[in-house]
Parts: C-alpha cells; structure tokens; sequence
C-alpha cells in the first residue's frame, strides 16, 4: 500500500470521506444474508489489482494508473459501481492478460472516486460477494467476464464457530499489540465485528501474508476451513512479531546501556576536567590508541585487548588498578616486530672494525665471516657470539663496532655479580614489586626488535637460592627457543630470535657447558708491544686528551715515551693500565695548562719518568743466568700471559722435596714427575745417584703470595732441577713450555699466543715448545713472533740439550757424600 493509500485510509478510519454513509458502520454492519439474496450481473468488468486480495465486506483504496483501468473505473462509476475485482499473479505485469490473472476475484462496489493531485486516480471500494470467472468476454477496452458467484458454507451458532472466533479475536489482539504500525483505530473496528463470516474476511484482508496465502483463502468456499487455515497464519505471525519484538527489545536494553554508561562517562570526564584529573577511560584509550600501531601478533593482541577491559573494571583506587596499568605500558612500551634495516656491506663494516681496533686480525676476520653468512641467508636471525679473552683487549668495544657496521641498535646488560633468576626471567605480576627481567628491560628501552645485544661478563653469574641465572640464560641464547622467550611478568611469548647476542667472557671454565654449547666461541688475544704502540698513538692519546679538555696542540707523545710506558710502567694482554698511564700524564700537562705554568708540549721519555715515577718493571732481571736451578718459564692468567721463574737449589739432608709459592695440585705433581724422571735417567745426564738421597731439594716459584697451577711448568721444573743437579747453566734469554710424562715425552699446553707475548715483553729470543704446540704458532701473524727463534721437541733429552749448556756455572756447588749412604747397604 502506497503512502498515499495508507493516509487515505486513515482518513477513512476517521471519518473524512463518510459522504455516502459511516464507513465503518459499512464494514462491521454489512448483512451477509442480504449479500445472499441481492442479485448481480452475470457479466462485470474485471479490474486487475497488484498485492492487493479484495474480501467480501472489506472496504479499502486502490489507486488505478493504467487507462484500460481508469476507463473501466470511470464507466462503472457512472453506471451501477459494481466492478469485478482480481489479484494480479506477476506485480510487476504493466499490461496483464487473461492468464495473468487469478480467476477467483471479489464483487464490489465502488464507493467514491477521488482524483488525486498528481493525476491518479482513487476508488474506494466495498466487497461484496466472491465469484469466479467462467468466460472471458472481452479485453478491448477493459476485461469483461462472466462470473459465476460462490456461495459461502459457513455453519451459524455452533461451538466450533463460536471459539474460532474468539480464538481469531484474541489474536487479531495480540497482533494489534504486538505490532505498532496497525493503527489503533483497528481495535475499535475489530471490537464492533460480531459477524464471524465478515470477521474472517476483514482479518485475511488485513493480515501480514503473501498475496498466493490470501488468495487461498479467497478461494476455500467452507467458512471454517478458511477461518482454520486464517488462524494458522495469524499465529506463525503472531510468533514472527514476537521474536522480532524479542530482538528489537534486547537490542534497546543494549543500546540503552551503552547510552547510559557513555552518559555517566561523560559526567565524570566533565567532574575530573573540573578537578584537573584524568580518569582510567582517558588513560585506556591512549594506551588502545598506541597498541593500535603495534604490530601484534594476534594472540599478544587478545591478550592486551583482555587486559584493557580489566582495567576498565577496577576501581582506581584499587591497589590491583596501578599494577594492571604498569603492565599494560609495559606491555605498548616493548617493540614487537619492529626492526631496523641491516647494512650487509661487508667492506663497510671491515671499515668500522679497522678504524675502531688495530691489530685483532683473527677476530675481525671470523666476525665478518658471521656478517657474511647473515647476507647469504638473507636473515634477521643470528648466531650467538662469545668474545673471550683477558681484560682491557676490547672485547665489549668490538659489540658496539659490530653495532654500528650493521646499522643496528646497541644495548648493553652487565652480568657480573647476578645472582637472582628473577633478574633474567622477571617476576609474577602478582607480586608486589614486580618487574620484566632485565632482557626484556633491554629490549623496552632500546624500542626495535633486532638489536646488537652484549652480555658483558657472562662467566660471572653466580647462583644461590634465589635460582641459577646462566640456566635461565640457556633459554634466551638457545636459537631454536628464544624465539618463544616467556618472561615471568610479562606472560606471552617474546620473539628474541632476531637479536644478534654477543657474550663476553675472561675466563670459559667458569661457564656451564651447556650455556658454552649455545656460542660459538671466539678468542680474543693479547696485544703486542707494536700493537699497543699503535693503539695507543690512534686512539688512546687522542681520547684521554678530549677527555682532559685539550687540544691535540697542547701536548704530544715522542714514540719513545709510549714505549717507555709501555715496557716500564704497564705489563698487561689489554690497554686498560696504558690508557690509565697516559691519562695521568696528560693530567699533569692539563694541570700545566690550568695552572698557566711554563710546560714542554711534547711529551718525552725523560717526562714519563718524572710524572709517573721510577720504572715499575724492569726486564733486566730475566737475562741473568749466573746461577744454577734457574730457569724461565712461560704462564698464561686471566690478564694475559706472565713470564714465570722456577728457582731450585740443594742442601744437605736426606733426599726430602720442598715446594714453595703457592703452587696448586698439577704443578706438585709436575715436581714430583720431573723428579721421577731425573733419578731414572740420572746416569745418562751425568748425576750421581747419592746426592738423590743426601741432599735435600728446594724448588720455589718466586711472587709466593700470588697462587699458581696450570698444566704448563712440566719442562720448565724439570730443567731447573737438571740444572741444580749437573750444576750446568741454563742459556740466556730462553723460556719454555710444556708438560711432562714420567716416561719422558714432552705434552702440549695452552695460552700459546699469551705467552710468546709476554716473552717477547720480557726480552726472551728462544721458546721451548711441544711439537703438537707448532699449530698455534701458525695461526701468530709473523710479525708478533719475528726475533723469536722457537725450538719445538717430543722428548725431555731434547729439552735439556737445548736449554742447557755444557759449562758449570761460575761457583758450583761441590758435592760431598757420607761412606755410608742406601746404596751401600
């Protein structure tokens, strides 16, 4: 029905078109017997409708706009104003034929003819009796048909019809109820209806049904079947509008809800503006706001999401509310999936890597080697690096070169002294005080996903009750776990398997071997007295001076004052005492300067002596070789490699071994062999078997308040005693290495490249060597090891015809032996 048809309508229910008589006494009054007995014509126009089924009794508009329609219309209105009235079967049918239409229509009347504005024209029109069409007549210049009428079978005063028309009443009610469009004048009519026939007729006009369900109903002659069939659509009606009425009311509450809390918001935003504060919704949508940019992965995402509505739920002064809020920055605040470029050029970073460290060839060759692979696999994720070595070599520097030859991000997290697995793995957020662990602390602070990470001294954790630190390190640098690292507060996976980790250490055996199974192990060595020249002239000098506010005109270092605190003042694998050095003589020149004092520029070796002192070591000492049972052996420590003396000497007694100078479990045992071995070959080196039992032998390793032990003075002991025994002297300027059997081979030991170092420092030219030790040579640069000459042996004998010579020392011990001796026995 047209807008135009429904005001028309309601002007009808109201009374404005009542010129022939009171419509509504028409629809409720009409007399189904008299309808019976009026008789019709046998031929009627016909007038073909859209969507519209027209009942007996039933009064309604219908707006005509076809000519063959408006002709018929016009004639019929003229004439008796009884028109036939069918149902179109295709609405959409602008010229319908015969076959377009149904056959069962309505009688009617027309009532009045309205022409409406905008040139349509209006009949309202009354049924009268149903027909059906038995022969067409005509369709030029409307249909004309003849019809025969039906009769209606409809019992009178039974129980039956008397509760099918309650029934109809209660749910025609329950319809007008549940369905607001119905105009409530429809009530007044539907109370007025006491005909139960015209009652059918007025509901199945007016129900919510397809035209075919209508017309069905049209055509039933039985009067209950139609009135059963009527109640069977008004009820699944009936439960449409209900579950319609259902949804549009639980969508209202909700609606209604949203409306209030948003009202309520807005209410105490106004009352905190006013109070100068901010509530908990200005906070959460800022922190919506920014998680909105992160690139999530989709649980982290539910999860954060989770946690804002929680905040939403608690009370502000709650103390669970700060705790919620912390985490929830927290959790903004980390980098997720968020990287910097990579620089793979890899002449770039050997660039970096020269102009930041001198020397360290090795190194910097097996980094970009580490670079190189990264390129090929054209993958963020990378290995885990442990940089080992003494102290002061620049092990934490080379991370930062590596750093910046990238193009990444650099952080730093000091593992000395950590002792709490909470410091790596983070607490539970219930816990007051709680906090991420310092990796994801890191990884907060630094914002981007694949940063250069250094682990400085990581064979420094230490453990106690509070857990094991480097067990919690193996989940962090294991590649195919820390993808999925869980920290304790934070409570989802954190992806760190695109951090390029770099561990530094000075020592691996304090390292858990299944934490030094995860690294691939790089050694950093010591410096050479040429290296630490150059390092020194590049880097240290011109540091120190910025860092004591002078310009590179105010003072300068002669190569000679260098080398002279270099050889007298420092003695280190590192830099770290050179750089401290250099830093107190530019002191003394910034004090100069401050002090307007008359100064020298130019830093000269006379200058070193008097602003640091007298020469705290002197390598004169290791070239004296006047007496016998001395001799120089070679040490490797933490601080790098350390020239050693064993010194040895005889008295009388009865055979008893004293060792002195702290020495550890190996070196005892090493005395012991060499001993061993010497009473068995004692013939053969000229030792007369007495003085094994009448003489008792001291061995002692100077610098007693220092410990020493190390599988590395085998050779070097036995010489001292084979020495001290023949009285032969030991040739100068020779040092040695190595462990002995008690059958005599000579064994390989460690620290090769720290120790030639430091007996290149002491002045030594000739190194005794295992030959298995040849391999380590080879891997020096020739320049480190040149005005070196190294003897490499399998067997003790060999020791012993390189390191001593055939003369006595100047004032030999003269052996004196008692008649009776064990031998004699």
């Amino acid at each position: 029905m047209s807008q135009s048809e429904k005001t028309l309508f309601q002007n009808l229910f109201n009374g404005d078109y009542a010129g022939e008589g009171d419509l509504i006494q028409l629809i409720t009054d009409e007399d189904e017997d008299q309808l019976g007995k009026e008789e019709f014509a046998e031929e009627i126009p016909i007038l073909s409708v859209r969507n519209t089924v027209l009942f007996p009794g039933v009064v309604i508009p219908i707006t005509v706009g076809r000519q063959r329609s408006i002709r018929l219309v016009k004639k019929a209105y003229k004439g008796n104003k009884l028109i036939g009235v069918c149902a179109q079967i295709n609405p959409n049918n602008d010229d319908p034929s015969w076959e377009d239409i149904y056959h069962t229509g309505t009688l009617a009347k027309i009532i009045k003819m309205i022409v409406l504005p905008d040139g349509n024209t209006t009949i309202i029109i009354q049924g009268k009796k149903r027909f059906a069409i038995r022969e067409t007549v005509t369709d030029d210049p409307y249909f004309i048909a003849k019809v025969d009428y039906l009769e209606e079978n409809f019992p009178k005063n039974s129980k039956k019809i008397k509760a099918l028309e309650e029934s109809l009443k209660d749910a025609a009610t329950k319809i007008l109820h549940l369905n607001p469009e119905i105009p409530r004048e429809a009530q007044v009519a539907l109370d007025n209806i006491d005909n139960t026939p015209f009652l059918t007729h007025f509901l199945s006009s007016n129900i919510n049904a397809p035209v075919e369900s209508k017309q069905r109903l049209l055509e039933i002659n039985d009067g209950v079947e139609r009135a059963t069939l009527l109640l069977e659509f008004m009820m699944k009606d009936i439960q449409m509008l209900e579950l319609k009425s259902e949804i549009q009311k639980k969508v209202h509450t909700d609606i209604d809800q949203q409306q209030r809390d948003y009202f309520l918001r807005q209410q105490m935003k106004v009352l905190q503006t006013e109070l100068g504060e901010e509530g908990p919704e200005k906070e959460v949508e800022d922190l919506r706001a920014r998680g909105e940019k992160k690139n999530w992965p989709p649980e982290v995402k539910k999860h954060f999401e989770k946690e804002l509505d929680k905040i939403l739920r608690i009370n502000p002064a709650a103390a669970e509310y700060p705790i919620a809020l912390n985490y929830a920055e927290t959790m903004v605040d980390l980098p997720w999936n968020e990287f910097t470029q990579d620089n793979f050029d890899l002449r770039h970073a050997r660039e970096i890597l020269d102009a930041d460290h001198f020397g360290l060839e090795k190194v910097k060759d097996r980094i970009i080697e580490y670079l190189a692979v990264l390129k090929l696999k054209n993958d963020l994720k990378g290995p885990i690096l442990c940089l080992y070595g003494p102290p002061g070599v620049g092990k934490t520097s080379l991370g930062k070169s590596i750093a910046a030859a990238l193009g990444r991000k650099y952080i730093r997290m000091s593992l000395g002294g950590l002792h709490d697995e909470a410091e790596i793995r983070g607490h539970r957020k219930t816990y007051v005080g709680a906090m991420p662990g310092k990796v994801i602390q890191n990884m907060k602070k630094v914002k981007i996903s694949n940063p250069v990470f250094v682990l400085d001294e990581i064979d420094k954790l230490s453990s106690d009750f509070r857990g094991d630190p480097s067990s919690a390190f193996l989940e962090v640098l294991d590649p195919e776990q820390n993808s999925t690292f869980m920290d304790n507060y934070l409570e989802v996976e954190y992806d760190l398997s695109k951090v390029l980790f770099i561990a530094t250490a000075n020592s691996l055996d304090t390292i858990q071997p299944a934490l030094r199974d995860r690294m691939e192990i790089i050694e950093v060595t010591g410096y050479t007295q040429e290296e630490k020249l150059e390092i020194a002239k590049r880097h240290l000098v011109p540091k120190q001076r910025k860092e004591h506010g002078l310009k590179s005109k105010d003072v300068t270092f002669e190569k000679a004052a260098l080398v002279k605190i270099i050889e007298d003042y420092t003695r280190e694998s590192g830099v770290r005492s050179l750089e401290r050095a250099i830093g107190k003589v530019i002191r003394n020149i910034a004090k100069s300067i401050a002090m307007e004092e008359e100064y020298n520029s130019k830093v000269t070796s006379e200058a070193v002596r008097k602003i640091l002192g007298a020469e705290i070591f002197d390598k004169e000492i290791y070239q004296d070789n006047s007496t016998a049972g001395v001799v120089t052996g070679l040490a490797w420590t933490s601080v790098g490699g350390e020239i050693l003396f064993i010194e040895s000497s005889l008295s009388r007694g009865r055979g008893k071994l004293t060792l002195s100078g702290q020495l550890g479990e190996v070196m005892k045992e090493s005395a012991m062999t060499a001993l061993s071995y010497l009473k068995s070959k004692a013939d053969q080196l000229g030792i007369d078997h007495r003085v094994f039992d009448q003489y008792d032998l001291h061995i002692h390793v100077p610098a007693g308040a220092v410990p020493k032990d190390g599988p590395s003075a085998g050779i070097t002991m036995l010489t001292a005693m084979a020495s001290v025994y023949t009285q032969r002297k030991v040739k100068a300027k020779v040092a040695m290495t190595g462990e002995i059997s008690l059958i005599g081979k000579v064994l390989p030991v460690g620290g090769i490249k720290e120790k030639i170092l430091a007996a290149k420092r002491a002045g030594i030219r000739e190194i005794i060597l295992c030959k298995k030790n040849l391999r380590d040579i080879e891997e020096i640069d020739a320049q480190y090891i040149k005005g070196i000459q190294f003897h490499f042996v399998d067997r003790v004998d060999e020791v012993l015809e390189i390191a001593l010579t055939k003369t006595k020392v100047d004032q030999p011990l003269k052996f004196s032996f008692s008649s009776k001796t064990k031998s004699g026995n």
